[in-house]
């Protein structure tokens, strides 16, 4: 999952580039992709990964929850950021997507440090059936 977290960062990355040049079609498509691999990512997650540590260790209101909020607020400054492309407004793009940056970092560094290595210790009897299942849920397209 952390290896995902590279992945949509890649595209995100190419968007701001192609902002900086006022490519804004290569930003848009660059956007959209990074948009499509994180809400495929987060929707691996809600629906995988963590009912199976919710159901395994009890815990529907600790990490996973602060996990799906965050979620939440991350698919409002995406659609944010979106828009400031569609309109081509570099300023608007820059706030929303300095925010969402700042935002995914601490996101990301919060599973990778602290949820992933739950998820291992309590579910280590599991993975075997479940890294597949997250594996190809990460690639399959979006639903």
């Amino acid at each position: 999952m952390a290896g995902d977290h590279r992945h949509c960062d890649e595209f995100f990355t190419d968007a701001e580039k192609a902002v900086a040049t006022q490519a804004w079609d290569e930003a848009l498509s660059s956007f959209e992709q990074f948009q499509k691999a994180t809400l495929q990512h987060f929707a691996t997650e809600e629906e995988l990964l963590f009912p199976a540590f919710e159901e395994k260790t009890g815990m529907r209101m600790g990490p996973t929850q602060v996990m799906r909020g965050e979620h939440i607020q991350m698919r409002e400054l995406m659609q944010a950021a979106r828009s400031a492309l569609v309109a081509k407004d570099a300023d608007d793009f820059s706030g929303y997507g300095e925010t969402l940056l700042i935002m995914m970092q601490q996101h990301n560094t919060k599973e990778e440090n602290v949820l992933y290595p739950m998820c291992d210790q309590q579910l280590s009897a599991q993975l075997t059936d479940l890294l597949p299942q997250l594996k190809a849920r990460i690639q399959a397209p979006n639903q």
